[in-house]
C-alpha cells in the first residue's frame, strides 16, 4: 500500500499546542490512519514524534484489521514515525464484552473496550520509558470524549508511572482538518467503528 504526501500537509490548524507537565516523550494509540492523519500532521509540526501504538482486537472481521493496520502502517512510513503492531487478541476482546453485545453505541461495552485498549497501550508506554500516552480514539465527532477520557484515566491510575494526555484533539480545527486529509490522502472509507457489534448497529440504522 502506498500513500501520496498532500502537497498543503504541515498546514495544522492548531495552534499554541500546549505540551503537559513533566512531558518527556509520547506514545499514540490509534485506531486508523483516518482518525490518525490530522494528530500526526500536528506532532510533526511542533516536533514531537510519538510511538503510534496500533493495538485494536476490537476491529473485525480479520481482512478489515488488516486494512486499517496496513493503511496505518503506510501512513507512519511515509512520515518516518516509529510504529508498533500489538497482538490481534480478537477472543479476548469478545469475552471481555460478553453480554453486552446488544448495547448501544456509547454503552457499557464501549466503556470496556476503550479501556482495555488504553491500559493495553499504558502498559506498552510504561514498560518503553514513555511519559505519556493519548489516542485518536476522540478524534471523530461520533466519540465521546468524555468517555475515552475516562477510560484513559482509568488506564493511567490502573497502570501508574505514566500520564494520560487528555487534550481534546477536536478542537482548534482539528476535526475539520481531519476530513480534509482523509480526502487528501484517499483513505479507506470506513462505515464502522471497528468491532462487528457496531457494523450490526450501522447497518441496522441505513
Amino acid at each position: 500500500m502506498s500513500l501520496i504526501l498532500p502537497n498543503d500537509f504541515g498546514s495544522t490548524p492548531k495552534k499554541n499546542l500546549i505540551l503537559p507537565p513533566n512531558f518527556k516523550s509520547l506514545l499514540l494509540h490509534c485506531c486508523c490512519a483516518p482518525c490518525a492523519g490530522a494528530m500526526l500532521e500536528c506532532f510533526r509540526v511542533y516536533d514531537i514524534k510519538p510511538l503510534v501504538f496500533f493495538y485494536n482486537p476490537n476491529i473485525m472481521p480479520k481482512e478489515e484489521y488488516e486494512k486499517r493496520r496496513d493503511e496505518l502502517i503506510a501512513l507512519c512510513e511515509l512520515l518516518d514515525f516509529p510504529y508498533e503492531i500489538g497482538d490481534y487478541k480478537v477472543r479476548e476482546f469478545l469475552d471481555l464484552v460478553k453480554s453486552l453485545e446488544k448495547e448501544p453505541e456509547r454503552g457499557r461495552r464501549c466503556d470496556l473496550c476503550f479501556t482495555h485498549r488504553l491500559s493495553v497501550s499504558a502498559m506498552r508506554a510504561k514498560e518503553l520509558g514513555i511519559s505519556h500516552f493519548t489516542t485518536t480514539l476522540a478524534t471523530s465527532r461520533w466519540k465521546s470524549k468524555e468517555q475515552v477520557d475516562k477510560a484513559g484515566f482509568t488506564a493511567q491510575d490502573t497502570v501508574g508511572g505514566v500520564q494520560y494526555w487528555a487534550e481534546d484533539w477536536r478542537k482548534g480545527g482539528l476535526v475539520t482538518r481531519r476530513y480534509q486529509l482523509v480526502k487528501e490522502f484517499s483513505f479507506y472509507n470506513q462505515t464502522y467503528c471497528g468491532c462487528i457489534f457496531s457494523k450490526i448497529n450501522c447497518e441496522h440504522q441505513n
